[in-house]
């Protein structure tokens, strides 16, 4: 009995080893697949970030980014193809890896090949422009924003081409117009608690109209060429902006061409050359009393408090910076409205500290963040910001 169990033992063993050889060789498939498909996840996403400079894969500046970070995150993998996604604006990559076997050489097997293929581009966006228009960022700044605006839409909506991209435009001052009855009052501006501004000429003489989220790139286009931060009157109340921006991205009243948050990255650049101040603090731009006496932030309407805010509009940290945190917050953690910020021009360090808080950063970065000095650093900002909405696996 004790022989035959030594033979049964010795006729088991090299099943059992093999058994046993396999098993290690599939676990390392295994794990090299899903580093490969990592590697290559990074790879796409970030030849996605130059499609801004080579959106049809002609120059080989994507491909470079492309193979760049494979060969970083994997040495030894090798790209088998890098191609246009089948949506429009996106980059799909397939590469391979060689991965030697340890058991299975047994068997004349000395490697195997795994795969992986991703894809990622500019699809499934909802984004709105929210911009100031004050009189300060007349000339050369608002010129160079209608022209930054314009090319990060030819980005996202290029021609010929059907992705599923919607933008819209918010230009505000102290408050925002309306044009096309969307809150169910007539055309106009509107106060901060919701109310038609009775003064109809300085309105329109100051600001363009929101356009809600759209498809059609001619229509954004002929919106964005409409600002030019004329009329007399100013002030930067960026709450404002802020709150309709997020009324455009939500499927809510009283903008309801927003898709659901599920399927859309909702997206919201807001550019300011301002501190927060309600057009009555002083300077080149401020509000003829004449023109309107009644600041929007001084009305028990919005407010609800009794007496009337008078004195809190032209301080660091006063009511109009919490009320735009407030907007802020709201708009990211309520709504999942992601945020980026350009600041134009010269702010002091409370400005910046605000604005850096609005942004949608990466904790411990500002990476939503992005200060533009002087008008021709607009154009950067934006096409820094259009790398990242490039960002996005398919």
């Amino acid at each position: 009995m004790r022989g035959q169990a030594l033979v049964a033992v010795a006729v088991a063993l090299p099943v059992l080893l093999g058994m046993g050889g396999l098993a290690v060789d599939m676990g390392r498939l295994y794990a090299a697949q899903a580093r490969l498909q990592a590697a290559v996840d990074a790879a796409a996403l970030a030849g996605s970030l130059h499609l801004v400079d080579d959106p049809d894969l002609v120059n080989g500046i994507v491909s470079n980014a492309v193979t760049e970070y494979l060969v970083t995150n994997y040495p030894e993998a090798f790209v088998t193809d890098i191609s246009p996604g089948t949506e429009v604006r996106s980059v799909c990559v397939a590469a391979q890896v060689d991965v030697p076997m340890m058991f299975m050489g047994a068997l004349g097997i000395s490697s195997r090949s795994v795969s992986a293929s991703a894809c990622a581009g500019f699809n499934d966006l909802e984004v709105v422009l929210v911009i100031d228009n004050t009189g300060s960022m007349r000339g050369e700044p608002i010129r160079r924003v209608r022209r930054a605006a314009k090319k990060l839409v030819d980005l996202m909506m290029p021609s010929g081409g059907a992705p599923s991209v919607k933008v819209g435009l918010v230009p505000f001052r102290s408050k925002v117009r309306i044009d096309d009855w969307a809150d169910g009052l007539p055309p106009g501006c509107r106060n901060a608690d919701g109310t038609r501004n009775p003064y109809w000429k300085s309105c329109f003489d100051a600001l363009p109209p929101i356009l809600g989220l759209s498809y059609n790139k001619r229509q954004i286009k002929r919106a964005i060429n409409q600002m030019y931060a004329q009329g007399m009157g100013s002030g930067t109340i960026i709450a404002e902006g802020i709150k309709w921006g997020r009324h455009v991205l939500t499927p809510e009243y009283p903008y309801e061409q927003g898709g659901p948050s599920s399927q859309f990255r909702k997206v919201m650049i807001l550019l300011t050359d301002g501190d927060n101040e309600d057009g009555t603090c002083g300077g080149p731009y401020a509000w003829d009393p004449r023109e309107d006496p009644r600041s929007p932030y001084r009305r028990n309407a919005y407010w609800g408090q009794s007496p009337p805010v008078t004195d809190c509009t032209c301080e660091d940290f006063g009511c109009l910076d919490q009320e735009m945190l407030r907007q802020a917050t709201i708009a990211k953690e309520d709504y999942g409205i992601e945020i980026f910020v350009i600041r134009y021009g010269n702010s002091d360090y409370v400005d910046i500290q605000l604005l850096q808080s609005v942004a949608s950063s990466t904790p411990g970065t500002d990476d939503h963040y992005f200060d533009a000095p002087t008008p021709r650093d607009i154009e950067e900002m934006f096409d820094q910001i259009g790398r990242q909405l490039g960002f996005r696996l398919l």
